[in-house]
Parts: C-alpha cells; sequence; structure tokens
C-alpha cells in the first residue's frame, strides 16, 4: 500500500504545504494589523490619563472585545498553519493529526476575520455617531462580504476534511454501516 500510493501522499504533503503557507500569511497579516489597532484605539486616549476616551462607549467595548479575539484566533491559526509545516508528513499523519491542524487552523482564521470585520465595523460606528449616522450602515454591509467569501469557498473544505478523517474510517470498521449494501440479499 505505501509504495503503490507514495505519489498520493506526495501531492497531498504539496498541497497541504501550499494550503498553510497561504493561509499562515493571511494570519500573521490579521495578527499584525489587529495588534497595531490595540494601540491606535477609536476615539484616541486622554493625554493626562491615557484612558481611552470612548471607553464608556458600548461600541467600544465591542470593538476592544473582537479585536482582541481576532489576534488570539489569528494568532492560534498562525500556530497550527506552522505545525502543518513541520510535520514529518508520514502517513500516519494524514489520517488524523494534519487534517485536524488544517480544520482546527481554517477556523480560527474564519473567526479571526470575522472578529476582525466586526471590530472595524464598530470603529466605524463608533466614527460616525454623531454626524452623518447612515455611512456605517453600508460600510457594514459591505464589510460582511470577505466573511461570505471565505466561509462560502472554505466551508466546503473542511466538510469534505471532516468527512474524510471522521466518517470515512467507519467504512472500513467490522459491524459498521457500510457504503454499499448488498441489494442481492434483500
Amino acid at each position: 500500500f505505501t509504495e503503490k500510493h507514495e505519489q498520493l501522499r506526495v501531492k497531498g504533503e504539496e498541497w497541504m504545504k501550499k494550503t498553510a503557507e497561504s493561509c499562515a500569511l493571511v494570519a500573521s497579516l490579521i495578527a499584525t494589523m489587529v495588534f497595531s489597532s490595540a494601540f491606535q484605539l477609536p476615539g484616541g486616549t486622554d493625554g493626562g490619563t491615557g484612558a481611552p476616551i470612548l471607553v464608556n462607549q458600548p461600541l467600544f467595548m465591542v470593538f476592544a472585545v473582537c479585536n482582541a479575539i481576532s489576534l488570539f484566533s489569528s494568532s492560534s491559526s498562525i500556530l497550527m498553519f506552522l505545525s502543518i509545516l513541520t510535520s514529518r508528513y508520514a502517513e500516519r499523519d494524514f489520517l488524523r493529526s494534519l487534517p485536524l491542524k488544517l480544520m482546527f487552523g481554517l477556523t480560527a482564521l474564519f473567526v479571526s476575520i470575522a472578529t476582525m470585520v466586526a471590530a472595524f465595523t464598530a470603529t466605524f460606528f463608533l466614527t460616525f455617531r454623531k454626524g452623518v449616522r447612515w455611512i456605517p450602515i453600508p460600510i457594514a454591509v459591505f464589510a460582511s462580504v470577505p466573511i461570505t467569501l471565505f466561509a462560502s469557498q472554505q466551508f466546503p473544505l473542511l466538510i469534505d476534511i471532516y468527512r474524510s478523517t471522521y466518517r470515512g474510517r467507519s467504512l472500513f470498521q467490522h459491524g459498521q454501516q457500510k457504503l454499499f449494501r448488498n441489494h442481492s440479499t434483500q
């Protein structure tokens, strides 16, 4: 089996590395951006105390929490993708370890994108809370486009990985429901 499927393992390794490299790059950019925005607070800070000026605004708390979640989830996804890149890529790793790491990394990346966009949208609502109040609404609608695109493109991949990792295993175990039934005996 190992000799006959060596080419498949090599192609799987190449695909896994390219996917992990691309996703790690995106997660690194997000981590850099949200880390920076944690120190460039909307509304600025009080010169005397250094406290955020808008700290009592509910949307400021939305910004702060979403920004922190985005930083932690993008950092987690970077670590998962780095662990994929440094894997041994042995046959056994493709059964559970690599798919789990990829699923976790993609999920953490999605969470970081979603919360980054939520923090961005909260900042717009804070910025335009006085004056032209309608501006943040179309911005919030357009801000949902990247989340929707990422989810629509990556969700089928996550489902395929989950099915092949957890459901595919039951096809080969004794006493489990098989993929095909023998209809001639029914």
